[in-house]
């Protein structure tokens, strides 16, 4: 019999590129379009590992569910794991596995894209063009050439991110607990404390994880210490930013533009289709409402090479798990 798996918040593109890899595991994938929550955790009944993405949610309350259906893995499709309680999952038994990387490509492009079209607003001429309107009033931008750019986190994202800013011209300012001092010799850019950091960048750019330590790292006095106009993208997690701070910042005018791929309570909105239904989340609304702000909905990983990764490593993992092999994309939490 093969191996089950309920993968959780199945969308189309999900489908297609899991049944694709799959071709070469031969898993019994049921594919559910809800989210994990304790109810649907039944589903996952004679599952040998469920399948979740950044948007459903493992707590306490439902890994002790998954552990009740006799369920002994959770196989992230995704880098981060702030979703998951993994004490919990250490307690009642049930291994996570994730996927570190799948295309840091795919992620470093779209912050570049989202610093380029708010500088040169190119989602405002957009609208305009379209509708007839070629004025150039209000869409100047500056050269990209020879300003500041602030990198907060160096990992893989960050780096190739970092060799792009850098050919555009850029002068580079990174800050990490753990500076890579070779990288940056070789990439031309300078670790600076996060102070100067804030103080001397034009554009400033979230690739570190969230954890308590980073948790609203980006505040009302971090802003204080920014650039006038300071350009501010986040493609890492949402509760990076304080959202009212970053709404007071853009009505004082201190946060020039924001690029944002994350939302800290994105969860009830991002990969859905809300189009037919009033926001009811007044805080997303009025980010919305800016014309000088880009949501995007934590779409930074979506290219045809980072889906293909996603769903090859993942399957890997099962497989792994399944033949009790080492598991090198493990996460572990205490007990």
């Amino acid at each position: 019999m093969a191996t089950r798996i309920a993968f959780f918040g199945a969308k189309p593109y999900d489908k297609e590129s899991f049944d694709k890899a799959n071709g070469a595991f031969g898993f019994d994938i049921r594919y559910y379009k809800g989210h994990l929550t304790g109810e649907s955790a039944v589903l996952a009944k004679g599952a040998e590992a469920v399948c979740i993405f950044v948007n459903d949610t493992a707590d306490a309350e439902v890994v002790r569910a998954l552990r009740e259906q006799g369920v002994p893995l959770i196989a992230l499709r995704c880098a981060g794991f702030n979703n998951v309680d993994l004490d919990a999952a250490a307690r009642e038994g049930i291994t996570v596995v994730r996927v570190p990387a799948y295309s840091p490509y795919a992620v470093a492009e779209h912050a570049v894209a989202l610093m380029l079209s708010l500088n040169r607003k190119i989602h405002r001429a957009y609208w305009r063009t379209r509708d007839g309107n070629f004025s150039l009033h209000g869409l100047m931008g500056f050269d990209m050439h020879g300003k500041t750019a602030g990198i907060i986190g160096t990992g893989k994202i960050a780096k190739i991110l970092i060799g792009i800013l850098r050919g555009f011209g850029m002068e580079v300012l990174g800050y990490d607990p753990y500076p890579d001092e070779a990288f940056a010799r070789e990439a031309g850019m300078t670790y600076v404390p996060l102070d100067e950091l804030y103080r001397r960048s034009d554009m400033i750019s979230l690739h570190c994880p969230l954890t308590e330590q980073t948790r609203y790292m980006i505040d009302e006095n971090s802003i204080g210490l920014m650039k006038e106009g300071v350009i501010l993208i986040n493609t890492g997690r949402g509760q990076l930013i304080h959202t009212n701070a970053l709404i007071e910042g853009l009505k004082e005018k201190k946060i020039g533009a924001a690029g944002l791929d994350v939302y800290e309570e994105e969860g009830e909105y991002f990969y859905e289709d809300k189009s037919d239904k009033i926001i009811d989340d007044d805080t997303l609304a009025r980010l919305l409402s800016f014309n000088n702000v880009i949501v995007t909905s934590h779409q930074g990983f979506f290219t045809r090479e980072a889906l293909a990764n996603i769903a090859e490593t993942t399957l890997s993992n099962i497989r792994d798990f399944v033949e009790r092999k080492p598991l090198r994309n493990e996460i572990k939490g205490g007990k």
